[in-house]
């Protein structure tokens, strides 16, 4: 099967996952032809890849929903300011990489922790489909943890809204991740 192929399949599982107590991004408004809207403008197949805990919260996808649809992400976050930086750093642009959440349903609040076995569950059915061969990029320690536990090759960073950094020192660790791909 080709990246195109095996791509669609993962969208696919991503429409058919579910767990009580999570959105669907279909419930949200959200879906389309991607695994997550973050691809929009982060989904080059052959590109590194960023792995991070989750894509966005119900409520807030809900409220954002229009911009949401036309870039698959809100760039002032400091998730989004500090990846922006980091592919200026590291000579790269959106459209050079693929980002996707280990989790792919929402949360039903604005950081709210996942339990470890709906991360895998979602990892299992989803994420592992959109790997085709690459090592990716883990961010923070939730999508790290997911990783180990399937045993899956990647390369561990800081998640760029990590607390306790300003954003150039995120940025540069996040840099420093995709230099070694």
């Amino acid at each position: 099967m080709d990246r195109a192929a095996l791509y669609h399949n993962a969208i696919e599982r991503r429409r058919a996952f579910r767990l009580p107590g999570y959105v669907t991004l279909t419930e949200a408004g959200c879906d389309g032809p991607w695994v997550s809207p973050i691809q929009i403008s982060s989904g080059n197949l052959t590109g590194p890849m960023l792995i991070s805990k989750d894509w966005f919260d119900a409520p807030s996808a809900r409220l954002h929903r229009l911009l949401l649809l036309q870039s698959g992400y809100m760039p002032g976050m400091p998730f989004n300011v500090v990846i922006d930086r980091a592919l200026k750093l590291a000579g790269l642009n959106r459209a050079d990489i693929y980002i996707t959440p280990v989790f792919k349903l929402l949360p039903p609040k604005r950081s709210h922790s996942i339990r470890s076995e709906d991360a895998r569950a979602s990892f299992e059915a989803v994420t592992r489909y959109e790997l085709l061969g690459r090592r990716p990029i883990a961010a923070g320690g939730d999508a790290i943890r997911v990783l180990e536990h399937f045993a899956i090759p990647h390369i561990p960073t800081i998640h760029p809204s990590a607390r306790g950094m300003d954003y150039d020192t995120r940025a540069t660790l996040l840099a420093q991740a995709f230099a070694q791909i």
